[in-house]
């Protein structure tokens, strides 16, 4: 993209951001946004700052989720015990998700996610504290990858804002990866064997 952008993107972000208005959590992939003017990336950071920006992402987790959906409202702070790490905890900045069951399977739920604040890590380090990590996350999921996926299982499917010069409500979405609907087939196909 940078290359075909070349220099028309807003220079907020730097040499190497140019435009980003927002990121994704290493290993996740999905949908961002770029700004091409710095006036546009000013309005877009205003939205995500005031959370008119939507943004919604599925994931699979380990374990089976009992409740259709819930909402977790748990601070996010840096790790006392691990500095590189983000957790639950009291000293921590405000941090809402919401989710809803897609899809149960023996061992594994499919769920969307809402995010209402944009913390590091956010919804990984909710799901594994409620016991629900995301599936081949390296960091919060001690390490377990079933699937030998490479990036963990969670996906940045839709993202909704006002347009910034238009004011008029825009939405794009992201297909999710080839190996994420590779494990999601695998999992179908178990479940029609049991």
């Amino acid at each position: 993209m940078l290359n075909y952008c070349k220099d028309s993107l807003s220079g907020i972000g730097g040499v190497i951001r140019p435009g980003i208005v927002h990121r994704l959590d290493k290993d996740t992939s999905g949908v961002i946004i770029v700004a091409k003017n710095d006036k546009s990336h000013l309005d877009l950071s205003n939205q995500i700052k005031n959370h008119t920006v939507k943004k919604t992402y599925v994931a699979l987790v380990r374990g089976v989720i009992k409740e259709n959906n819930a909402t977790i409202d748990m601070p996010i702070g840096r790790s006392d015990k691990d500095r590189k790490k983000m957790a639950v905890t009291r000293k921590g900045k405000n941090a809402i998700t919401h989710f809803t069951v897609l899809k149960r399977y023996k061992n594994y739920t499919y769920i969307e996610l809402i995010i209402e604040t944009g913390r590091t890590h956010q919804i990984r380090v909710h799901m594994a504290e409620i016991g629900h990590p995301v599936v081949g996350d390296a960091v919060y999921s001690n390490g377990k990858n079933p699937f030998n996926v490479e990036g963990q299982m969670l996906h940045a499917k839709k993202i909704e804002f006002n347009h910034p010069i238009t004011k008029k409500r825009i939405s794009f979405e992201a297909k999710l990866p080839e190996y994420f609907k590779d494990v999601l087939e695998k999992l179908d196909k178990e479940e029609e064997l049991v």
